[in-house]
């Protein structure tokens, strides 16, 4: 009901791209991430509320995947279930 789904995965010189679509739950409607290893490079949201997101995607830049997952899982926004965070720590969960 609130997990993402899968829509492209790719790797190349150790660097992993993967994109992500959310559930239709939460304002975003994508997010792209890419990690080296275990750690988080990037991620970048389609959607959402723009400085939130943004503000997200920067604090977990360079944190292993392990603890964003631990800091981000389980954020509900207004009663939803989930929210633009959860659904981050969901898609990175797949990984």
């Amino acid at each position: 009901m609130y997990d993402v789904k899968l829509i492209s995965d790719t790797a190349a010189d150790g660097v992993r791209k993967t994109s992500f679509q959310t559930c239709d739950f939460v304002c975003s409607t994508q997010i792209d991430i890419e990690t080296e290893g275990d750690i988080v490079r990037s991620v970048r949201y389609t959607g959402g509320c723009n400085g939130n997101t943004q503000g997200v995607a920067k604090l977990c830049e360079g944190r292993p995947v392990a603890e964003v997952i631990a800091l981000l899982d389980g954020i509900d926004c207004n009663g939803r279930g989930t929210s633009c965070p959860d659904q981050l720590a969901r898609a990175l969960k797949k990984l």
